[in-house]
This record gives structure tokens, sequence and C-alpha cells, in this order.
């Protein structure tokens, strides 16, 4: 890369070099010549002042080149029907390559500011090459991440993890980057750099061990479909619950319920547990899972008068009917004495309850119908025995699944008395102070 600049077949690079001779030589005659200056102090002056003239010369091409950028092109591509220019412009892409001019401009007026001092001009050129080694790598990252934003927001990719990926090509871009400009300035070849990185690899998988394990665990993520961006997840190790907000090559960024942000390393989501509730978001319901339990004490089998007065609720009349001409027809077949309540079947109150919640359930129309429905029993506990409705709601967004689930147990508890049952709770002050009083 050495000396490249310097050679670029510029006709404005020749004239600038022929201007900045003719005003050495002035420089030169006026402080030799006229103010009686040695010509070991002539030539420092001149270089001094050379210096600087090119300096400022380069500060004021790279000023109007940022103006160019910033007005001219930034109006050429606001008027594209492209999208990329926007992007890249944004990002500072243009704006990076015009660092590049004060460069060119320095380095085309370098053997006239430093003729008297040939022993220096092989150090500025390394200078030189590894600036413009900076200003490419940087115009690479912004490159990079205009690609980020494009794919980012694009329908195919926007689920995908682009980030990590993006991040892993900015970092191996800056590596072999920073290689480069360190064989520039210490004049080696790149590959002896890197053959070297070598006795050091212990070292460096150290240092970039979260990376690596990141960038292996993205992979796993993408190739996998494990998680997206959007997706609602709940890692119980790192307290996060709620949506996935940015897919990073070592973190993944999760905004809780509570507007909170956990950050979860990447690779926790290939080595730990964690529950991705895309399934049910894709899918035609979301569950309902809730007991209540019920007071054991309150369990009996149903007379005929408690039959009569259940059998006037809309929802628990045929069942009552058809299953007590089960019962009546199963006993007289078993010659069954039934002066005994226990002696053969009888109805039982939580029976004609359950089969009444079931049949409210079946005729809820935000229940998905489709999707296993049931009031079921489970073990019972010191709490009373519970009774657990298992379905699945039609509606999957939160707010209105909360509602439509409270409906649900609103009407339970308020419709379990008419079935001579009661609702587990334990005793509060009040209830004490009642038997106190009694």
């Amino acid at each position: 890369m050495s000396g490249v600049l310097a050679n670029l077949p510029f006709f404005y690079i020749c004239a600038m070099q022929e201007a900045e001779s003719n005003f050495a030589l002035f420089i030169e005659e006026w402080l030799h010549q006229s103010m009686g200056v040695d010509q070991e102090m002539t030539q420092l002056i001149k270089m001094i002042i050379l210096v600087c003239l090119t300096l400022l010369v380069a500060l004021v091409c790279w000023w109007i080149g940022q103006f160019f950028i910033n007005r001219v092109i930034d109006r050429m591509v606001k008027r594209t029907s492209t999208d990329w220019d926007d992007v890249l412009h944004e990002k500072g892409a243009f704006r990076k390559l015009g660092h590049i001019i004060p460069v060119i401009v320095i380095s085309s007026v370098l053997p006239v500011a430093f003729s008297d001092y040939p022993d220096w001009i092989p150090m500025m050129r390394k200078v030189l090459d590894a600036l413009v080694a900076l200003v490419i790598i940087r115009l690479i990252v912004a490159v990079i991440s205009a690609a980020n934003t494009i794919l980012s927001t694009s329908e195919k990719y926007k689920d995908k993890p682009v980030a990590s990926f993006t991040q892993l090509a900015k970092l191996l871009v800056w590596f072999i980057g920073g290689i480069i400009i360190i064989s520039i300035v210490l004049g080696r070849n790149p590959i002896f750099l890197f053959s070297a990185l070598g006795a050091v690899s212990a070292v460096l998988l150290l240092i970039f061990k979260d990376t690596i394990l990141g960038f292996i665990a993205s992979a796993q993520l993408a190739v996998n479909d494990m998680i997206r961006l959007g997706d609602w997840v709940s890692v119980t190790k790192y307290g996060a619950d709620g949506n996935v907000i940015e897919i990073n090559l070592t973190t993944v960024k999760v905004r809780n319920w509570d507007y909170t942000i956990s950050t979860v390393p990447t690779y926790s989501f290939v080595t730990d547990s964690f529950k991705n509730w895309r399934g049910m978001e894709e899918g035609e319901g979301r569950r309902i899972k809730r007991a209540f339990y019920i007071k054991v004490s309150s369990i009996k089998f149903c007379t005929p008068e408690m039959l009569e007065k259940m059998s006037g609720i809309s929802l628990a009349t045929a069942h009552i009917s058809n299953k007590e001409m089960e019962i009546q027809a199963d006993n007289a077949a078993r010659a069954i004495d039934t002066s005994l309540e226990v002696n053969g079947r009888k109805q039982t109150n939580l029976g004609i309850f359950r089969a009444y919640l079931l049949n409210y359930l079946k005729q809820n129309e935000h229940i998905n119908q489709d999707m296993t429905c049931m009031v079921r029993q489970l073990d019972p506990t010191p709490n009373g025995v519970p009774i657990e409705i298992y379905c699945f709601s039609r509606v999957k967004a939160w707010v209105a699944y909360e509602g439509i689930q409270g409906d649900i147990f609103d009407h339970v508890y308020a419709a379990v008395k008419y079935f001579d049952l009661e609702i587990f709770e334990s005793p509060t002050g009040s209830d004490f102070k009642k038997l106190a009083n009694g």
C-alpha cells in the first residue's frame, strides 16, 4: 500500500506539488537571503511552514468534501427510489469516505514538505497508509451497519438474529484491519503477524470466549429457529419474561411486561431451559388452566328435593334427567336397595356442578371448542378438593384473555352456592370474632 496515494495520476496532485515547490523556494530565499537565517534553521522553518500549510489545505479540502456530501449527496439519495443509499448515508458511509480526501492531499505534497528531511518520508508514508486503512475499515463497518438495518427491516429477515452476524462481521473487520495497520506501521508482512497469533491463541480464546460462545449460540438459534425478534419468552434463571427486542452476538434483550429490560447471555438460550410462547401465539387458542377448591364437607348425595331444585338450572337440566334415568335403570337391573343413600349409584352435587361447568364452557363463544375442554377433579388437598378448568381461549391477547378467564371464575364462585357447595377458604379474623360472639 505504501506510496500508492502519492503516485495517483491526478492532474491536481501534480499542480499542487508544483505550487508547493514554488512556495518552498520562495520561503527558502526569503529566510536565507532576506532575513539572513542560516541554512539549517531555514530548512527547519520551511518544513514547519509547509507542514502547517499542508494541514490547513487538507482541512479546507476535508470541510469542502463534507459540505458536498452533506448537501449535494444528501439531496441525491433522497431523490432516488431505493432505500439502501439512504441507509448508507444515514450510517455515515459517504462521510467516512470523505475522510480520505485530506490523506490524499497530504500524501501528494509529502515529498515537497520533507524534501530537506528525506529520511522522514518513509515513516510519514506508513502513517498515511495506516490512516487510509483505518478509513477503509470504518467505511466497511458503516456498510455492515447499513446492511444490518436493511436486513432487519426486510420481511424475510426481520425475525432473524441479523445483528449477531453483523456484529461478528464488524469484529472480524476490526481484528483483520488492526493486524493490517500494525503490519503497515512495523513494515512486516500481515501473514507473519497472523502466524504469530498462534502463540497467544489461548489468551485470545479467553478474551473472546463470550464472543465465540455467542456466535455459536446465535448460529444454533437461527438454524433451529429457537427464538425470533418479537417472541414472548420466559427465562426463569434471569428473571426475564416478555418480548425479545434485540438479539446480539453476546446478549439477548427482553422487554419484560413491567417494561424493564432483562439482558440474557445468548448462549444461555442453548445451555439453559427457557419457554417460548410462540407456539401458543401461532396456535388456535391460549390455554386456561386454573383450579378452585371445594370444601369436602359440602359434598353430598343429592336428594330428590335437591335434584328437583337443580333441574331448574338450564345448563344442568339435561344432564340430571339423563343421568337419573341411567342410574335408576342400573340400580333396578342389579336389584340395589336404595333405602340407604350409600347403596347403589347416586348423583352428587359436585358431579352435577362439574357437568354444569362443562356445559357452561361449551356454550361460551370465547372458548375454542375444537381444542381440549374439560372440568376435572384433582387429588384432594388439605384445602379441599381441587376442581380444575382446562380449556383454550380463542382470544390470545393478554388483557382480553385475562378478562375472559376472570369472567369464567367469577361465574364459578357465584354459581357454586346453587349446588349446595362451598368454596374452601382459610378462616379470617372476622370468622373467629363471630364464633367468639356466638
